[in-house]
């Protein structure tokens, strides 16, 4: 076998296990390492740990108002039960966010992967 043809079958091989690994790591079962822990507006405290890293997350039926970012991801807060609407708010992993006074409490996350 020439070197130029053993060439092109190791970057084909490589090319395929490079599409194999990335597939492999964008799984729906990856989960963010940590908690993201909030205080409700009845004053309970909730915690969750190592969410999905995928979909919309709710927060307790009465919102929150405190959320620390404990997790290794970072999240975006919205006001809305949906992960939906302008008026979200970017927290950094290992960072918080306390509303405001007289504002809406959080009522959902997602996660920034």
């Amino acid at each position: 076998m020439s070197v130029i043809l053993t060439r092109r079958l190791a970057g084909a091989a490589g090319a395929a296990l490079l599409t194999l690994t990335v597939a492999g790591c964008s799984g729906l079962g990856r989960t963010a390492v940590g908690p993201v822990s909030y205080d409700t507006t009845q004053d309970n405290h909730v915690t969750i740990h190592s969410p999905l890293v995928r979909g919309c997350h709710k927060l307790a039926s009465d919102g929150a108002v405190t959320v620390e970012n404990g997790s290794l991801v970072d999240i975006v807060l919205y006001p809305t039960a949906d992960c939906s609407g302008g008026d979200s708010i970017y927290v950094p992993t290992m960072s918080s966010d306390v509303t405001a006074p007289r504002a809406q409490p959080w009522r959902s996350f997602r996660l920034i992967h």
